[in-house]
């Protein structure tokens, strides 16, 4: 069995080829753009395994291996420090090191989402991406117009174009407001497409998935943007052994430091899908406004760890509820202050 450890960056690979004993067979260094050199290269080494990291663009590598090799490993690349603290740093070495671990099977592996998974993944961050311009274009707007004390609160409904566009502004400001405006525009129009193919998609879930929407749309504060992206985000859950797992794959665990007996918390990792995280506690703070319930345990937290601490947990412990819901199948049940 050969085992070949591939480092992969954006414009080349590097690859290296060790026996069971660790013994370098060989080595080459291909521009990934050579689709047939890789292929011609990796079709003689049968039977092989191979091992990528689970960096950027890895997917196309992982898809032209996947008919060739026994089995293509995905390492997680946090999890492989050796690589990263190492002092003496090179493709070639990087390569090396990963073949010598997956001959030891020792690589730690990283979960490689499914092709849905994955495009819905593309969609919602997509959706968020144009919502993110929407409102940079709007504070663009609203600065120009304070320049004139002539900013008003309903500038983006019907009535407020129509303000905007015969507010008396300067001759240039006029040209950056019409441009602006008809952005504002665009990326609205994009966002209302994007909705409709998220809801075409919806169609297609299969029961779990058509399930695990309608399980979240019963927590208050959880609209349909949220558990769009909760659903993505976390993907098949029966990969994670419990509720903490997927809390700190959402970075809403608390990091910690202990030397010589003395521990010190820290803040919370912020490892993981930030998307995930805003999401959470965007959800958080919906929740504790209309739920009589997380409003006492979000004021007692704050009494002792303050409000930016307390939102946190509560977006934590508003996670485990999630998990459990989807684990259940059990639609949500509003307790008792």
């Amino acid at each position: 069995m050969n085992f070949v450890g591939i480092d992969l960056h954006k414009k080349t690979i590097s690859v290296c080829v060790v026996d069971q004993n660790r013994q370098v067979l060989d080595r080459e260094r291909f521009c990934c753009a050579d689709v047939k050199g890789i292929q011609a290269f990796f079709e003689p080494l049968d039977p092989f395994q191979a091992v990528i990291e689970a960096t950027a663009g890895y997917e196309w590598l992982f898809r032209l291996l996947e008919p060739l090799a026994e089995e293509v490993v995905l390492a997680h690349p946090q999890k492989l420090r050796i690589i990263a603290e190492s002092t003496r740093k090179s493709d070639k070495l990087d390569a090396q090191v990963l073949a010598e671990f997956l001959a030891l099977d020792m690589i730690p592996e990283a979960y490689r989402p499914t092709p849905r998974e994955r495009a819905h993944r593309r969609l919602v961050r997509q959706r968020v991406h144009l919502q993110k311009r929407i409102k940079a274009v709007r504070c663009k707007i609203r600065a120009i117009l304070t320049d004139y004390n002539a900013d008003r609160k309903d500038l983006f409904t019907i009535d407020g174009l129509k303000y905007l566009g015969q507010a008396k502004v300067s001759e240039q400001d006029r040209f950056v407001v019409d441009q602006l405006t008809s952005e504002w525009q665009f990326y609205v129009d994009q966002c209302g497409v994007l909705e409709k193919r998220l809801r075409e998609f919806a169609k297609l879930a299969k029961a779990k998935e058509a399930e695990a929407r309608a399980v979240l749309d019963s927590i208050p504060g959880v609209g349909p943007v949220t558990a769009e992206v909760v659903i993505s985000e976390l993907g098949l859950l029966t990969r994670f052994r419990s509720q903490k797992r997927v809390c700190a794959y959402a970075g809403l665990v608390p990091g910690q430091r202990e030397s010589a007996g003395r521990r010190r918390d820290l803040g919370i990792t912020k490892q993981g899908s930030p998307l995930l995280r805003w999401a959470l506690t965007e959800a958080a703070w919906r929740l504790v406004r209309r739920s009589r319930y997380w409003q006492t345990v979000f004021e007692a937290l704050a009494k002792r760890r303050g409000r930016k601490r307390a939102i946190i947990a509560v977006a934590r412990r508003l996670l485990c509820v999630m998990v459990s819901m989807l684990q259940s199948g059990r639609r949500y049940q509003a307790a008792r202050a």
